[in-house]
């Protein structure tokens, strides 16, 4: 998505209120832009950067040439300040750092645009800070946080914010990609339901590490199936050594979403629509017989809760064991 039209075509509404909002001259001094991994978040941001500061636009489109845009791509624009989670969480720190940045004038011109990743990682004294810009609004400073779900930002931030929620894009076009790319179909399958992104949709072809993580996933959910008694010795000697990284413990939890909401479908008669297990495979016929659909449903829930507590820096120890009770009762 180089531009704006380009981003219009995948995520239609977003691109239509910001381009509209640029057009009459009144964009908002804050956006909260979320959506899945792989659904343009970044690049939208990037492009709104570029509109603001770039010295030959042609209409609402950037000239992606210039120094300005060729800075802001880079990330090198001195007018334009990234924050991004500092281990597992963007600190308070982090934010008063910003607000120094923003006593002095703008380097370049007289506005700023500060960009937010992962905002909701935000600790509560983080977005406290962040609440008091968004609340004394200035004409030349443009927020845009970036989350996965706006829901997981504080309300008196989001009531603040122009809330711009993209839509998940296509997996099965996705999955046809992948295959033309040279990936095998039952990995484009996994694939296309984790991420939207090709190049890192490649590299876990060719990652040993993922293709342990699917094993590991697997071996888990058969042993909550066959040896509920295993299942504490499996995860402190298997699972949270190989998943000891925060990208590494949400791909693990996006993991075991997927084989349940399989097993989900596979007890409602979807059996083709499963992306972790072979179709029809003797693994998934067990799998259904082991966990009822309502079974299934309670799990689904507290796999989502224990994502929300790893965004939320609870320990991913305490959240895998707290995850493997709720899971046995």
């Amino acid at each position: 998505m180089k531009t704006w039209e380009e981003i219009k075509e995948i995520q239609p509404l977003a691109g239509k209120i910001i381009t509209n909002s640029m057009e009459k001259g009144r964009i908002s001094h804050a956006y909260l832009i979320s959506g899945e991994r792989g659904t343009g978040k970044e690049k939208i941001a990037l492009q709104l950067a570029k509109s603001v500061f770039c010295s030959n636009k042609d209409g609402v489109e950037p000239c992606q040439t210039c120094n300005a845009c060729q800075r802001i791509a880079s990330k090198n624009h001195p007018d334009v300040l990234w924050i991004e989670p500092e281990g597992q969480s963007i600190k308070k720190e982090q934010i008063d750092k910003l607000q120094k940045e923003f006593m002095y004038s703008g380097l370049e011109s007289n506005r700023k645009v500060y960009i937010i990743k992962a905002a909701d990682t935000l600790t509560l004294n983080a977005a406290n800070r962040i609440l008091k810009f968004l609340e004394e609004p200035n004409k030349a400073t443009t927020a845009i946080m970036l989350a996965e779900n706006s829901q997981s930002i504080i309300p008196t931030i989001r009531s603040r914010c122009q809330i711009l929620d993209l839509k998940p894009l296509n997996p099965q076009l996705f999955q046809q990609q992948l295959m033309e790319s040279g990936i095998p179909e039952a990995n484009a399958r996994l694939f296309s339901a984790l991420t939207n992104n090709l190049t890192e949709a490649i590299h876990w072809n060719e990652d040993e590490w993922f293709a342990q993580a699917r094993k590991l996933m697997v071996q888990l959910v058969e042993t909550f199936a066959a040896n509920p008694d295993d299942v504490y010795l499996f995860i402190h000697s298997k699972w949270l050594p190989h998943f000891n990284e925060r990208s590494g413990q949400e791909h693990g939890m996006d993991l075991l979403l997927l084989a349940f909401k399989d097993i989900l479908l596979s007890h409602i008669g979807y059996e083709d629509a499963t992306v972790v297990f072979a179709k029809s495979s003797n693994k998934l016929e067990d799998l259904v017989m082991a966990f009822s659909q309502e079974k299934v449903l309670a799990i689904l829930n507290a796999i989502l809760k224990a994502k929300q507590k790893l965004k939320q820096n609870v320990h991913p120890t305490l959240v895998m064991e707290q995850l493997t009770l709720q899971i046995q009762r």
